[in-house]
């Protein structure tokens, strides 16, 4: 059986990823900031440690953060650290990633999601290197190179006043913008066979039979609105429902949740009142900047609709009408009004 490779290793040979490879090469010796962009399953952290272990700074510390998964509160005590007594619960001091990243790099995935005091924040140890811990009186300095990711329009939500301008200004020395794996057609088999050979070790099977030609071309025409976190999934899951392991995969296992008894609708939880419905409502547009572009937010909510319904249709157009209460011939409309088609594998 064939020698199974890294989990972490970035693996292809389309014309964009082989791009994308390069770009990154060019970056990792430099130390600048890097920001990554990409939808979800492209393998941003893939790329963040392919920096770091190409830069000077491979035998320093890669350190990992993802922003969205800890509360506004305590994400600046773990990204600076506190001090004894900064707050109720702080009985000993805390080290905080900066200083755990000290001559190595900082991975902050998840980058949009942080609040403006903790950007703020960001922006002085981008700009000076330099930062205090919660509760403490010394300014620190900082050697750790930071790579921050996000699966968000950054310049978008500048324009929203969402996210700072400044920051962004600082942490886009350049940045790499991640295929989505429907653009790296010529990728999808390899990854699928390496995928596929790593999983039948897994399994404790002697060997990998190789896909179907069905499956392969299975493979190949769908759209893949998971990338590559979702095609590992589809072919893990079908090689370990596969009856006969020393035959070739024929079938292809997409929903894990399609059942014939798989309930028709869902329990609804306690909804809010009307009354508090509206209240948030006029919370939101009492938020805005007036005075506003209306066509363009309109467009927005369209799109961010259009999207929402084609993914719930698991990209079935007829189906996204359905839900969305539109014919497929206004659905196709729209399609081409908001220029989406081009994402689309489904004509």
């Amino acid at each position: 059986m064939a020698n199974l490779t890294k989990p972490t290793q970035l693996l292809g040979q389309s014309t964009y990823f082989s791009q994308m490879l390069e770009q990154i090469s060019l970056l990792a010796p430099l130390n600048k900031p890097v920001l990554i962009i990409g939808e979800r399953g492209t393998g941003k952290e893939l790329v963040a440690e392919r920096l770091h272990f190409l830069s000077t700074r491979w035998h320093g510390p890669l350190v990992k953060l993802n922003c969205a998964a800890i509360n506004d509160n305590l994400l600046e005590s773990e990204l600076f650290g506190h001090e004894i007594g900064s707050f109720s619960g702080a009985s000993k001091k805390h080290t905080g990633r900066f200083a755990r990243a000290e001559g190595g790099s900082l991975f902050l995935d998840e980058l949009a999601n942080t609040s403006n005091l903790v950007q703020e924040k960001l922006l002085r140890v981008v700009e000076y290197g330099e930062y205090e811990t919660v509760g403490g009186q010394k300014t620190l300095t900082s050697d750790a190179r930071l790579i921050a990711a996000t699966n968000e329009d950054l310049p978008k939500l500048v324009e929203q006043k969402r996210f700072r301008a400044d920051l962004l200004d600082r942490l886009a020395f350049d940045v790499i913008t991640i295929p989505p794996l429907r653009y790296r057609r010529e990728d999808i088999l390899l990854l699928a066979e390496h995928f596929a050979i790593r999983m039948a070790g897994e399994l404790q099977l002697d060997y990998f039979a190789g896909f179907s030609e069905k499956a392969r071309q299975t493979l190949l025409e769908y759209s893949w609105p998971g990338n590559v976190r979702e095609l590992k999934n589809v072919v893990e899951r079908s090689l370990y429902r596969q009856q006969d392991p020393e035959s070739e995969l024929q079938h292809i296992v997409f929903d894990p949740f399609d059942s014939p008894f798989r309930p028709a609708q869902s329990i609804q939880m306690s909804e809010k009142p009307p009354e508090s419905q509206n209240n948030d409502l006029n919370s939101d547009i009492q938020a805005y900047n007036w005075p506003i572009d209306f066509s363009q937010l309109s467009a927005e909510y369209e799109i961010e609709m259009i999207k929402a319904a084609l993914k719930q249709s698991r990209y079935n157009q007829k189906q996204t009408a359905e839900l969305l209460r539109v014919s497929y011939h206004q659905l196709r409309g729209y399609l081409k009004k908001y220029k989406l088609l081009d994402s689309l594998k489904h004509d």
